[in-house]
């Protein structure tokens, strides 16, 4: 016959273990979680981090895992080219070691304005809440560095992003100088969505590592609050980033070269 002692052990021991199988479960069910979150983000975004302190969008900087197809998604290598043919002219390769000394006027309005082969896109920039970023993306226009480079990267899945800025249109190249991170609190940034019309810094997945690529957001992607949100397209731009995506990208996996030839002929920070 079974004690009462004996009794509350058994009914301690059941109650352990079912302790232990929820522990086990909980545990079980984050693995799974975070491995599907790692593997859309793995996907999506950068390959590795043999790409660069070019300023590349890596795997932390990636998106949600339920990784939702766009319409846009759906267009193939077959998509026709929207743009126009670029203007002539040779990509600069000049880099430097340090980031540029600040001479921008935190307190002025200043528009960073891409006259690409697929139309204008004009963005509001962020000045005193990135004022290093602003102000090395006005260095860097001032000297051509942006001028006849390609828009070499499309996602299409989980996240929706157009990514410019790297001379070498490989997603490794950069200034030569990193950034520091900034605006990251920015109020736009809710629930770790960067809003369509964003437009902020690729880098490494490592803090800090911003160098001259950015991507253009052109439909609300969950994104880690890593990257440096800088600017606001206009709604023209809009337009002109949306015409890009529509055209779709050539892989086919939602992550690719954008089958619209996006060269940017030329870019300007303006002083308002």
């Amino acid at each position: 016959m079974v004690t009462q002692e004996q009794r509350k052990r058994q009914l301690a021991r059941e109650k352990f273990l079912r302790q232990q199988q929820r522990r086990t479960a909980a545990r079980r069910k984050a693995r799974v979680r975070n491995s599907v979150i790692g593997s859309v983000l793995g996907v999506i975004l950068v390959g590795s981090l043999a790409l660069y302190t070019s300023g590349v969008m890596k795997d932390d900087d990636k998106a949600s895992a339920s990784a939702k197809t766009s319409p846009s998604a759906a267009a193939t290598s077959k998509a026709p080219d929207p743009c126009e043919k670029a203007a002539a002219g040779k990509v600069k390769t000049e880099t430097w070691k340090k980031e540029p000394a600040m001479t921008i006027d935190k307190s002025a309005k200043y528009t960073f304005e891409l006259a690409t082969t697929c139309g204008e896109i004009d963005i509001a920039l962020k000045t005193s809440a990135a004022p290093h970023t602003v102000n090395s993306f006005d260095f860097l226009a001032g000297k051509g560095f942006f001028d006849h480079t390609k828009c070499h990267r499309l996602v299409t899945n989980g996240i929706y992003v157009l990514q410019c800025g790297d001379p070498t249109g490989s997603g490794s190249g950069g200034p030569g100088y990193t950034i520091p991170d900034e605006n990251l609190k920015d109020k736009s940034l809710k629930s770790n969505v960067y809003p369509a019309g964003t437009v902020a810094m690729a880098n490494t997945g490592q803090a800090h590592t911003g160098g001259s690529q950015f991507f253009l957001v052109y439909q609300d992607s969950q994104l880690p609050p890593s990257y440096t949100p800088f600017g606001t397209i206009s709604e023209s731009g809009m337009k002109v980033l949306k015409k890009i995506a529509a055209a779709g990208e050539s892989t086919g996996a939602g992550d690719g070269a954008p089958n619209a030839t996006v060269v940017i002929n030329k870019a300007t920070v303006t002083k308002s």
